[in-house]
């Protein structure tokens, strides 16, 4: 993945075959970086995103999204991403299609206790990490959840 090239489905971020590991401190996402390294990651399989990165990214996303992108979670995920940035998390994008890669990856991020790690598949993306945020509940932009979702979840 290449930051200058974003994946994207419906004009928003969609890293399919990654995992986006959130952090709270950027110390925790350099330990993982070396962490995975150790376990046998390419540098060049991770990219970092700042606070300030991923809230450019997300501010230029959502002023193109098409509406497609908030009949799934898409726009949701970007936008806390963006709630999360602000409070000054740090996130990691790691290609992870095999597996085994994302059993490295959850461990990682379990171990350094990430804020949130998603793994992007086409169709779902998969949280890692319980938030205890409660039961996942459905989401359209008739229940109102696009916003509360974002706000609520920290």
């Amino acid at each position: 993945m290449d930051k200058d090239k974003v994946p994207e489905s419906f004009g928003v971020f969609k890293p399919v075959g990654h995992v986006v590991i959130t952090f709270r401190r950027a110390g925790d996402l350099q330990a993982a970086e070396a962490a995975l390294q150790d376990q046998g990651l390419a540098a060049s399989e991770m990219v970092r995103y700042t606070p300030a990165e991923m809230i450019a990214q997300v501010d230029a996303e959502v002023d193109r999204a098409s509406p497609l992108a908030s009949i799934g979670q898409d726009l949701n995920l970007i936008k806390a991403h963006r709630e999360r940035a602000l409070e000054g998390c740090s996130f990691l994008v790691v290609h992870a299609p095999e597996p085994a890669t994302v059993a490295k990856v959850d461990a990682v991020a379990h171990q350094l206790k990430a804020v949130a790690a998603q793994r992007y598949g086409r169709f779902i993306t998969e949280e890692l990490i319980d938030d205890d945020a409660g039961p996942q509940t459905n989401e359209s932009p008739d229940t109102g959840l696009d916003d509360a979702a974002v706000a609520g979840r920290h």
